[in-house]
């Protein structure tokens, strides 16, 4: 059955939220300085204040997408657009550190019942394959375009309103959504569905928390003894919880959905493909910032090409799938973007802004239909009543394949630029040792030294970084070409339609 005029309306209702969450990802972090300044917060609480709304959408992700197909997608969907209009005006106006943690933990619970809801009741409401994979394309898109437009947006808005302005955009997106979704979004949620087990969200919690947590830390400070025991705490409490579900009649995760080829192949490649995006795409922009020396919303605009990039790829990639077959647009799509990738060898300490912004925008094109192909066959290759639970699970891999690569990346870029820095002899102790730590503290420090030697700190520490940044181009190239190759072999003669081996039941629509 072909989606008509309501159906297409609903999915711009959908993009809004989309769309938003991805702006609060990346907006945030340019009204650092001005809450900072406001709110005085510890260094520990400004870690907290920025990091707690990522936990909080990885951790209740498969949580969310569950219930969801237990009481209802559209259902979940508005009380978590709700709450999260709620907390945003909280933030906004916040009058203590303590306060914005908490506010920022909301939105990000509330972030998590948004994204798979989004994703499954357009799973619902096109059932056309063409249509589908064109609806999902523009989903992507709005998901991939804020994340990079989110500094533009900040800066604007911190040059014009107080820091607490960028939590407010939320507000008329949320009160629309309230307005119009029970007019457009139709009602879906598997009457067959047993009660969801208490036991499973809390195990889920315990392994996904631990694992992105020490991810996250080990890309700011290091490998250490207690984020490898973190780390083994949640790689332990997953293990039970992996037991819980083989064991459960009704579980939260069903498991027998990694049994589809298409389904964990398309899941595995949308984990490599963020790993390797999320890792480049931080220490791009921090090239752009320190050693390029542009403000972060000159940065932000910069990359505005790289959203332009995406939005075409991944709009292209249903029609050209059409044409081709689709694992061989997302193997060509992922060879494409390895290109891009490799541009950044040629960036180096003095010059090379232009190499990275072709290269990303490059990038940003050839993975714009690896999200697109991967997300449609991965929803498309489940039964009707998992499509939130497998929404879910098409997220948080991407939210592990994220912070897995910031943790990785960022270590090797780090150990790179280590071992390539020179401090020169006439740099006193405490500034040396500022310098061979990271980029950042080679800036620091150079805010320190007199003119002459504050510039050949500066000029060794971008060589250095320049360094690390080749090494990283390089091994994520290698890793996305791998990928392709496989992708292009384990998805063959696969069609998402045809993996579904599960009697579809009647689901409750509204």
């Amino acid at each position: 059955m072909r989606a008509g005029r309501r159906e297409w309306w609903g999915l711009a209702v959908l993009a809004l939220p989309t769309l938003l969450l991805s702006l609060d990802m990346s907006v945030l972090h340019l009204a650092v300085p001005h809450l900072a300044a406001d709110l005085r917060p510890s260094s520990s609480q400004l870690l907290w204040i920025i990091d707690i709304y990522g936990f909080m959408i990885a951790g209740f992700l498969v949580t969310m997408g569950t219930l969801g197909d237990r009481i209802g997608r559209r259902k979940l969907l508005m009380v978590g657009g709700a709450a999260f209009g709620l907390a945003s005006i909280v933030a906004a106006f916040t009058t203590s550190p303590e306060m914005l943690i908490a506010a920022r933990a909301v939105l990000g619970v509330a972030g998590a019942t948004l994204m798979p809801s989004t994703l499954a009741l357009i799973s619902n409401m096109f059932q056309d394959p063409r249509q589908r994979g064109t609806a999902i394309a523009v989903w992507m898109s709005c998901f991939m375009g804020g994340m990079v437009i989110g500094p533009v947006v900040g800066g604007v808005l911190l040059e014009q309103f107080w820091w607490g302005s960028v939590f407010l955009m939320a507000v008329p997106v949320m009160v629309l959504l309230l307005v119009t979704a029970p007019k457009l979004l139709p009602e879906y949620r598997d009457t067959a569905a047993g009660r969801l087990d208490l036991a499973s969200v809390a195990l889920s919690l315990g392994a996904i928390l631990p694992i992105v947590y020490a991810l996250k830390e080990t890309a700011t400070d290091g490998l250490s003894l207690t984020k490898m025991a973190v780390l083994a705490v949640g790689v332990a409490i997953g293990v039970v919880f992996v037991r819980r579900q083989r064991g459960l009649a009704d579980p939260m995760l069903d498991l027998k959905l990694f049994r589809v080829r298409a389904f964990s192949a398309a899941v595995s490649i949308m984990l490599v493909g963020a790993l390797t995006m999320g890792g480049v795409f931080l220490l791009v922009s921090q090239y752009l910032q320190m050693v390029a020396g542009l403000t972060a919303v000159e940065a932000g605009v910069l990359l505005v090409p790289q959203a332009g990039a995406v939005v075409v790829g991944s709009l292209i990639a249903p029609r050209l799938a059409r044409r081709f077959r689709p694992e061989f647009v997302l193997g060509f799509g992922m060879l494409v973007a390895a290109g891009g990738i490799l541009l950044f060898t040629q960036a180096d300490g003095v010059g090379g802004v232009a190499f990275v912004v072709v290269g990303m925008s490059i990038a940003g094109f050839g993975m714009g239909p690896q999200g697109v192909l991967c997300t449609e066959m991965v929803v498309s290759s489940v039964p009707p009543q998992k499509a939130g639970a497998a929404s879910a699970m098409s997220e948080t891999s991407a939210e592990f394949g994220i912070a897995m690569g910031i943790a990785v990346f960022g270590s090797v870029a780090t150990a790179v630029y280590r071992g390539e820095v020179t401090v020169p002899e006439q740099v006193p102790a405490e500034a040396a040792a500022l310098t061979t730590d990271s980029m950042a503290g080679a800036l620091q420090a150079a805010g320190t030294l007199p003119g002459p030697l504050a510039d050949d700190v500066v000029a060794t520490a971008r060589d250095a970084f320049s360094s690390g940044l080749h090494t990283v181009a390089v091994i994520g190239a290698v890793i996305v070409v791998v990928f392709a190759v496989v992708g292009m072999i384990a998805l063959r003669r696969i069609r998402p339609v045809e993996a579904v081996e599960t009697p579809v039941p009647v689901l409750e629509t509204t």
